[in-house]
């Protein structure tokens, strides 16, 4: 079996059955012939469940409170503040505690996924504090 391929065409039938572009049996049917009885056994069980699964409908899209879509633009707009390092840095901190301040206010399944997004901040704050790469480097030379 061509795994690769074999990936490729379980992505592009879940595409086409998730845009309404085709039905699920006919992207079954479509997977199913690229399956051989000459393939290993594990690799045609694990593409034969995978054919399957397409018939499973996606859980539904969780359903955000207008807390986590605060915290979101709190986030976003923490990335177009600033000029210098320091003025970067000072709106990521005060981001950061804005943002554990609303996850504070949250529900307790929420609020882990608001403080997640202060992650990126840390990481932001590190790099401008301790840059990874400086002026004199290849990337900063643009080389």
């Amino acid at each position: 079996m061509d795994v690769a391929g074999f990936n490729s065409a379980f992505s592009g039938a879940k595409r086409r059955i998730r845009t309404g572009q085709a039905d699920v049996a006919t992207e079954q049917e479509r997977l199913r012939a690229l399956v051989s009885d000459d393939d290993p056994a594990d690799d045609r069980d694990w593409a034969l469940s995978l054919i399957e699964s397409l018939a499973v409908p996606p859980p539904p899209l969780r359903q955000w409170s207008a807390l986590y879509y605060e915290a979101g633009a709190i986030h976003a707009d923490s990335y177009r503040t600033g000029d210098t390092a320091e003025d970067r840095l000072a709106a990521i901190q005060e981001a950061r505690r804005r943002i554990w301040a609303i996850a504070d206010r949250a529900s307790r399944d929420e609020a882990p996924h608001i403080r997640a997004m202060t992650r990126v901040l840390d990481h932001l704050e590190a790099e401008l504090r301790e840059p990874t790469w400086t002026d004199d480097s290849p990337a900063g030379r643009g080389s």
